[in-house]
């Protein structure tokens, strides 16, 4: 049962990045209704995203809702009434470094004819904040080398390689271009 509209508790946002986005734009948490606002176009825009209908969309929403380490941010173009970027930060519960919490930026994405207007570096920015008010002592990411350069001028720095498994009978980036 889906507990509110919004991902999650949009107080956890603060204020700072809020004015970043342009007039007619707001940033705010994933909500159930952005399945009709353009969400799965503009993650299209980054991989695959399959045939996903609003009774999964909601499913999935619900879950991610109920661990409550799920902050999944867009911008909204408000006039459009369009999802045209969104990001994602996993909080992931550690033990070591007494039981810190590690957050995993994922799925930074702008949709097509949207990018220069500074939404994924808005986006980043955003799921650090939350990473740092949620107690992460570091955030993580995985890219392709070619969009490294981005993220470094997001504060983040190039700390080591990407190794990848992936499940049998399932497709890689590679294979599946």
């Amino acid at each position: 049962m889906v507990l509110s509209n919004s991902l999650f508790d949009s107080s956890v946002l603060g204020t700072s990045v809020a004015s970043m986005v342009p007039d007619n734009h707001k940033i705010r948490p994933l909500e159930l209704t952005d399945y009709h606002k353009g969400y799965l176009e503009c993650l299209s825009n980054l991989t695959v995203v399959g045939n996903v209908t609003e009774q999964m969309f909601g499913e999935s929403f619900e879950e991610m809702q109920r661990t409550g380490c799920y902050f999944v941010v867009v911008v909204e173009d408000l006039a459009l009434k369009k999802v045209v970027a969104s990001g994602t930060l996993v909080v992931e519960q550690k033990i070591l470094r007494g039981c810190g919490r590690v957050g995993h930026i994922e799925d930074i994405v702008v949709a097509k004819g949207q990018q220069g207007k500074r939404f994924g570096f808005t986006i980043v920015k955003q799921l650090q904040e939350i990473a740092n008010a949620t107690g992460c002592y570091k955030s993580i990411l995985d890219c392709d080398a070619a969009n490294a350069p981005f993220y470094e001028k997001c504060g983040m720095e190039n700390k080591g390689v990407q190794m990848a498994m992936y499940a049998p009978g399932t497709a890689s980036k590679k294979s599946s271009l």
